[in-house]
C-alpha cells in the first residue's frame, strides 16, 4: 500500500465524505431501476413517456451555469451539499406516499424526476471546490479511483438488491431505501469540519457565467473535453432511456432478472476503477481517457443484438455492462483528474456549471430523441445508432493535447491554448 493511499484513509474528513456518497450511490442505485419499472409496468407508460421521464431527471442541468455561478459566489458548499441531499430525500418519499394514497401517476413521477435532478445540479456544482479541500493535489487519481471504486460496486449489488427489493415490495416502496441513504449522506457530509471558501469578487451574474464559458471554450484541454464528454452522454442517453424497457418488453426478462445481469456486469467498473491508476501510471493518462471513450459505448451493440433464451440474453448484457464498466471507469476517472488538476479554483464552480449545462444538458435532449427514435424506428435500431455515435466521440481528443498526456505533474491551473 502507498503512502498516498493510506494517508487518504486516515484523512477523516476525506473518508466521511467518501462514507457518505458510497451509501447515497448504493441507493441510487434502486430509484435508477424502480422509476422506469414504475412506468412501465404500473402506469403503462410508451417509449416516448419514458424517455421523456429520462429526460425530466437531467432536464435542470440545463441550468448547471448559472447555479455553478450562483455556487462560487456562496462561502458554504458543505451548506449546499447537504441540503442537496436533503432535497432528494424529500423528492423521493413523496412517492411512496402517494402510492400507499393511491394517487400515483405519470404527472408526479415527473415532478419528482425533477425535483432529484435539481437536487443533483445542486450537489455537482459544489462538489468540486469541496473536493480539493479535502485531498490534495497529488492524490487526485487516488481519490477519484476510490469514490469511483465505491460507486462502481453499488453497481455490483444494488441493481440486483433492488431488482429482487422491487418484486418483493413494489417499486415505490423500494425508493424509500434511497431516499434514507440520501439522509444518511447528508449526515455524514454534515459532519465534515470545512472552513468557509473564499469567494471572489462579484459582477453581474450573467457576466460571470460568460466567464466561465470562455474559460472552458479557451482551454484546449477542458475544450475537448467537453466536446467528448458531451458527445458519448448524447447517445448514450439514447441508449439509456430505452435499455430497461428493451430487455423488459422486447427481451422478456423479469425486472429480478435484469437487475442480476446489470448487477453482474456492474463488477467490471469496479475492476475498471481499481485499476485505473496503475494503467495510467504504465500507458499514460491520456492513452486510458481515450481507450475508455471507445470502449465505453460500444457494448451497447452487443445488448442489442442479444437473442436467445433468458439466460443466454442476460450473460450477454452482463459481459456487455463489464465491458463498458471497465471503459468509463478508465474514461471518468482519468478525465477528472485532468479537469480538477488545469481548473483555476476560482473557477472551479462556473466550470462544473458549464460542463453541466452542455454535458449533462445533452442528456435529457438524448434521452427524448432515444424515445421518439424508439417509437419510430424500433428499440434495436435505435440502440445500434447509439453505441455507434458513442464510439465516434473520441475524435474530438486528438484536437487535443490529451492523447499525448502522461502524467497530471506536467499539468498547471493556466489556460492552456493552442
Amino acid at each position: 500500500m502507498t503512502a498516498a493511499t493510506t494517508s487518504l484513509w486516515r484523512n477523516n474528513r476525506f473518508t466521511a465524505f467518501w462514507a457518505g456518497e458510497t451509501v447515497s450511490h448504493f441507493g441510487d442505485r434502486i430509484s435508477e431501476l424502480a422509476l422506469p419499472l414504475i412506468a412501465v409496468t404500473m402506469l403503462a407508460a410508451t417509449p416516448t413517456q419514458v424517455g421523456l421521464l429520462t429526460a425530466a431527471i437531467w432536464a435542470p442541468n440545463l441550468l448547471s451555469a448559472v447555479v455553478g455561478t450562483w455556487v462560487d459566489r456562496r462561502a458554504h458548499r458543505k451548506r449546499l451539499l447537504v441540503s442537496a441531499d436533503l432535497l432528494r430525500a424529500a423528492a423521493l418519499l413523496s412517492l411512496p406516499i402517494a402510492y400507499w394514497c393511491g394517487l400515483l401517476g405519470l404527472a408526479q413521477l415527473f415532478a419528482v424526476a425533477l425535483l432529484a435532478g435539481a437536487g443533483q445540479v445542486l450537489f455537482s456544482c459544489a462538489y468540486s471546490s469541496f473536493f480539493v479541500t479535502l485531498v490534495d493535489r497529488d492524490q487526485y487519481v487516488d481519490a477519484n479511483s476510490k469514490l469511483s471504486t465505491s460507486r462502481s460496486a453499488s453497481f455490483v449489488v444494488g441493481p440486483a438488491a433492488g431488482g429482487f427489493l422491487i418484486q418483493a415490495l413494489t417499486a415505490p416502496v423500494a425508493i424509500v431505501i434511497d431516499a434514507v441513504s440520501f439522509l444518511v449522506s447528508a449526515l455524514f457530509i454534515g459532519r465534515i469540519t470545512a472552513a468557509p471558501t473564499p469567494v471572489g469578487e462579484r459582477s453581474s451574474l450573467a457576466a460571470d457565467v460568460g466567464a466561465g464559458l470562455r474559460y472552458v471554450l479557451g482551454h484546449s484541454y477542458l475544450r475537448a473535453a467537453l466536446a467528448c464528454v458531451t458527445t458519448v452522454n448524447f447517445f448514450g442517453f439514447i441508449a439509456q432511456a430505452l435499455v430497461i424497457l428493451y430487455a423488459s418488453r422486447e427481451l422478456g426478462l423479469p425486472a429480478g432478472l435484469i437487475g442480476l445481469a446489470f448487477g453482474i456486469g456492474a463488477t467490471g467498473a469496479v475492476v475498471g476503477a481499481v485499476i485505473a491508476p496503475r494503467l495510467s501510471a504504465r500507458f499514460g493518462v491520456g492513452r486510458m481517457i481515450v481507450v475508455g471513450a471507445v470502449l465505453f459505448p460500444a457494448p451497447t451493440a452487443a445488448i442489442a443484438l442479444a437473442d436467445g433464451p433468458h439466460w443466454l440474453i442476460a450473460t450477454t448484457i452482463a459481459v456487455a455492462e463489464a465491458v463498458s464498466g471497465a471503459s468509463v471507469m478508465l474514461f471518468d476517472i482519468n478525465l477528472n483528474s485532468v479537469q480538477t488538476a488545469v481548473i483555476a479554483d476560482h473557477m472551479r464552480s462556473r466550470v462544473s456549471g458549464v460542463f453541466g449545462t452542455i454535458n449533462y444538458g445533452a442528456r435529457p435532449v438524448g434521452a427524448m430523441i432515444g424515445g421518439l427514435l424508439g417509437s419510430g424506428l424500433g428499440l434495436r435500431p435505435t440502440l445500434l445508432i447509439a453505441a455507434a455515435g458513442g464510439m465516434l466521440s473520441c475524435l474530438w481528443l486528438f484536437r487535443s493535447p490529451i492523447p499525448r498526456l502522461r502524467a497530471l505533474s506536467s499539468l498547471s491551473d493556466q489556460p492552456s491554448r493552442r
